[in-house]
This record gives structure tokens, sequence and C-alpha cells, in this order.
């Protein structure tokens, strides 16, 4: 057979099901390559993970036998195959990301908040899904998918494959630091990571507590290195959103501005954005309202002007 591959959300960030889909047909000897318009498959894939918010459908011609459109981009109840599932990645789809392990240890949340859609696809239990051989052959870094890895019951041995693999661990959707007891924390202390994750989405959490007890136990002490991701424009206010930020920075976290819905986002909160999550600003302006949203293009403009 002759397969066509087509990243909908573009090539910024692998997309994992192209990428076992490609290992599992060339393992049946199909041919593989990224769809191109002007030819003719026996079957195309269609992947998109983002939703018109985020990432526009293709619209482009299509020439083959027959389509298959999967991902969160279009509908939550679409899931690939056991068998292709549990294939190890093709990540020569992808050069440009050489190095780099992609996969998950476990799926499911039990939190179940408003905007993430984790609950509803995956199921409001954590569990463990694959060991990290499945997707992990010896690249130096590893990019974790796992909604809620500290909340599996077999975070102990998950956290300890990690540990084991010697690689750069990026738990990039976050850990959850209420979870993060002392014994989690001793067995995270063994994974070899340039930075650690966590969120505080919801302002009426008060997870003070947890975070400064996460910072008396762990290895990690720089601020850069201990990220928290900050959700705005959900239903928080500016003072909201303010008092997470300054009580993060106090506590020795760099917080992180996630802006929901960013099309209709108010300015203010664009202004929040821009002021956090550009550290050189961040670290030098410590009040936002001493913040100038203006100032770089202000002097951009003046720079653009003189030439």
């Amino acid at each position: 057979m002759k397969i066509g591959l087509r990243d909908v959300d573009g090539h910024r960030f692998p997309n994992l099901c192209l990428m076992k889909l490609s290992a599992y047909h060339k393992a049946r000897g199909d041919t593989v390559e990224w769809h191109d318009g002007r030819k003719h498959y026996d079957l195309v894939y269609m992947s998109r993970v983002f939703t018109d918010t985020y990432s526009k459908d293709y619209t482009g011609a299509v020439h083959a036998d027959m389509v298959i459109r999967g991902g969160t981009g279009y509908g939550l109840d679409n899931k690939l195959p056991d068998e292709v599932e549990h294939t190890c990645p093709d990540y020569s789809l992808y050069p440009q990301f050489a190095g780099t392990a992609y996969g998950f240890l476990s799926r499911g949340c039990p939190r179940g908040c408003g905007f993430c859609i984790v609950g509803e696809k995956e199921g409001r239990r954590s569990i463990a899904v694959a060991d990290l051989s499945e997707f992990w052959h010896g690249e130096k870094e590893i990019k974790l998918l796992d909604a809620n890895l500290l909340a599996c019951p077999d975070w102990k041995q998950l956290l300890r494959q990690l540990a084991e693999s010697g690689a750069n661990v990026d738990f990039t959707q976050g850990l959850d630091v209420r979870l993060a007891t002392p014994e989690k924390v001793e067995a995270l202390n063994c994974v070899k990571t340039k930075m650690l994750h966590f969120a505080w989405d919801n302002p009426e959490d008060d997870l003070t507590p947890y975070f400064k007890r996460f910072a008396g136990l762990t290895s990690i002490q720089d601020s850069r290195k201990r990220r928290v991701y900050v959700l705005t424009n959900f239903g928080s206010t500016q003072e909201e959103d303010l008092y997470r930020i300054y009580t993060l920075r106090d506590m020795g976290y760099d917080p992180y501005v996630m802006v929901y819905e960013k099309p209709t986002a108010p300015q203010e909160t664009r202004n929040l954005q821009r002021w956090v999550n550009n550290k050189w600003i961040f670290w030098s302006v410590r009040d936002f309202k001493d913040y100038d949203p203006n100032y770089g293009r202000t002097r951009k403009e003046t720079v653009s002007g003189q030439k």
C-alpha cells in the first residue's frame, strides 16, 4: 500500500500518532511518505491535535481510496488500534527533533478540570499504559506527555525507569504539586531533568502549602528550573492572576502565563502574559503596574525610523 500522512497542525511539534502509524505500516512493507496533494494514495491519515482556535483544518486536495481523520482536533472518540498504539514511533519522520523520544507512560487524570479534555478522553483515573522501553531506545532526551503521572498507582516503577534511563526528562504537561509527597519527590530527585513544570490553574485552589513543601524537598533550587503554568482568561480576575504570579515568584518559582482562548482574552491579560513570559522584563520590572506594554514596540519603531 501507498500511505500518505498529513500533520494538520504543522510540524512545530512531532505528531505521535502519525509516527506510530508510520512505523506500523513500514513494518508491514507499505510505502509511507508525507502527503503530497498532487499524488494518489491507497490511504491517507490526517491527524489533528488542536481545534480551530489554534489551527485550521486542511482544505487542500486529497486523492486517496480512503481517508482516515483522527486526533482530538477531530473529536474525542477516535483512538489508535492497540497494535498501533504500542508500536515504537518512527522518529525519522521529524529529523529536526532527532535525539528526543516522545510518549506516554500513563493515561488519565482524576482532576476533571473544566478547561481540560483529558478526563473525558482518557478517563478520571491515571493508569500505567506502557513501559519506557516501548518508545525510548537510548535517546538523550525524553518528552513525557502524561497528564498526571504522580496520580498513577505505578508512579514508583515509572519514575524508576525514567531515572535509570539517564536521559533528560521533560514532564511536558506538568506535575501535580498536590501529589508531590516526600516519597515521590525523593524519586523525582533521581530523575535527570533540566526543568520541572507544575500548574496553578484555579485561583480558588490554595496551592501555596504544596509549593512550599516541594521547595523544601526538591534538589532543584534554581527558580528558573521550577516553572509553573498559570492559566488566565478562564473565570479568574486580573487580581487573582497577579496573586498567583506574585506568590509563586516569592516562593522561588518561575510563573508562566497561559491564556485560555487567547483570541477572546482582554488586552490586560495579553499584557500580563507578555510581562511574565518575557523573563528579562519580568525579573527586572517587579510590579506589573510599572510595566509599559508599549516599551518594546516604541523603541523598535524609533530605531526603525532612524534607519
